[in-house]
């Protein structure tokens, strides 16, 4: 297989070397060019021998001392991977992207299963999509770590979850992996009654013979929106269900930590809020390799707000007014952090507003999902107009592309509100407090 090249920068090293935009990359020192992680492997050597076809068809073999910076080559591509994504082929019965209403962006509808994207990215694969040619190569490149999707160590319950009849026998690379070195972080998205209680009992003991390969566990609850006309009969975690699965882990970690000094399975913060128990120290989550999970989002926010209250000079810019807008999830954390500050600097001008999810329901309480409809109509007759308006980086798509779930730019909801939006690091504490006092 050969990648088109889309572009070619002036002056980098394979310009001067006479290779242009619609030449085809075949192959990196001998090695075939399938993918940007093909491209960046091979291509991260002092001495490259790059070979392309031209647009006449001719081709040749160009010698270029890079030292070791692929970029240095100065070759685009049409699309990051250098191909399309990889599109999952299970049929989850607890998937979130089925539970989206209709008539929003198209994007939001692609379920990626990629093991590029997990390694550049963090995304989670199932392993269910992933060629031999792919398991092998994450040997060969010893890439590492590698995140993911579990959800049940039980070959035909994951048949069962998954709707994918491979999805039992794919659990085997996990132990190709684990025989190779290759690190992973796991999840275990729980549905109550199919996958908790004595299913993920056996789960975890199964990870645990894998580790240290296996280095971290996260225990996420189903998320389920009010569009599942049709689908699977899933039910909530109740704080019943939350305490129980909870105690099931903590047995769990209790025996693991005896024998190795730490935990390995972390559940997301969303089962402490639901069962009303305390949420563990920042100590509990180690280098908190899970927080895209959601695992200890609560425990480093409050750390590092707490740090940098004590090291911070409190004085807020004059006429500073703050609202920060969170969901239902994050909103006792905010509220308790906003006390701890005005419990010593009472003059700081700052309220924490709950937003419930209307858009997809109120079983749905995390930020990251709220959307600028939501937003719109709960803070218009809240937040003062002229104040500041603070918004966790999770409702939007990314730092450039400022917009909501629903497509409405940061910008109009500025203008509707007639505030100032600052857009906050999901769990930079410092970041939060510098904002609320205008630094």
């Amino acid at each position: 297989m050969s990648v088109r090249i889309d572009s070619v920068s002036k002056g980098s090293l394979g310009y001067r070397k006479g290779i242009r935009p619609g030449d085809t990359l075949v192959s990196l020192n001998g090695n075939e060019v399938f993918d940007v992680l093909d491209y960046r492997f091979f291509g991260a050597a002092d001495d490259i021998y790059v070979q392309t076809i031209n647009s006449r068809g001719k081709l040749k073999t160009k010698h270029i001392r890079a030292h070791g910076d692929v970029d240095a080559l100065g070759f685009g591509f049409d699309t990051y991977l250098m191909d399309k994504k990889q599109r999952c082929r299970n049929k989850c019965i607890f998937c979130f992207v089925d539970q989206m209403p209709p008539g929003m962006r198209e994007s939001l509808y692609f379920k990626d299963d990629d093991s590029r994207l997990s390694f550049f990215f963090g995304n989670y694969i199932t392993l269910t999509a992933v060629s031999e040619r792919e398991v092998q190569r994450i040997i060969d490149m010893h890439i590492s770590p590698i995140n993911i999707s579990v959800h049940t160590m039980n070959p035909e319950l994951r048949v069962k979850m998954m709707g994918n009849p491979r999805s039992g026998d794919a659990l085997k690379i996990i132990d190709r992996l684990s025989d190779a070195g290759i690190k992973m972080n796991t999840q275990l998205v729980l549905c109550p009654g199919i996958n908790d209680g004595e299913e993920l009992r056996y789960s975890l003991d199964e990870l645990s013979k894998r580790y240290p390969q296996v280095q971290s566990v996260a225990a996420v609850p189903v998320g389920l929106t009010d569009y599942r006309e049709g689908l699977y009969p899933l039910v909530p975690y109740t704080a019943e269900t939350a305490c129980n699965t909870l105690d099931i882990i903590d047995e769990f970690n209790e025996h693991f930590r005896y024998f190795h000094g730490f935990p390995l399975c972390f559940p997301a913060d969303e089962f402490y809020i639901k069962a009303g128990r305390n949420m563990p120290e920042a100590e509990y989550y180690g280098d908190f390799s899970q927080l895209e999970n959601g695992v200890g989002m609560w425990a480093l926010t409050k750390q590092t707000f707490i740090e940098a209250l004590k090291r911070n000079d409190i004085c807020q810019r004059p006429g500073r007014e703050v609202f920060i807008a969170t969901g239902e999830a994050a909103y006792p954390l905010l509220a308790e952090l906003v006390r701890l500050l005005k419990g010593n600097h009472p003059d700081v001008s700052v309220n924490v507003i709950r937003v419930e999810n209307r858009f997809f329901g109120r079983s749905v309480t995390v930020a990251g999902l709220l959307t600028g409809k939501d937003l719109s109509e709960q803070l218009r007759d809240v937040v003062k107009q002229g104040s500041v308006l603070l918004l966790p980086s999770s409702t939007i798509k990314t730092p450039e592309e400022r917009v909501f779930l629903d497509d409405m730019r940061v910008e109009t909801l500025s203008e509707r509100l007639n505030v100032q939006i600052e857009i906050i690091g999901e769990t930079d504490g410092e970041a939060l407090l510098n904002a609320i006092l205008g630094k």
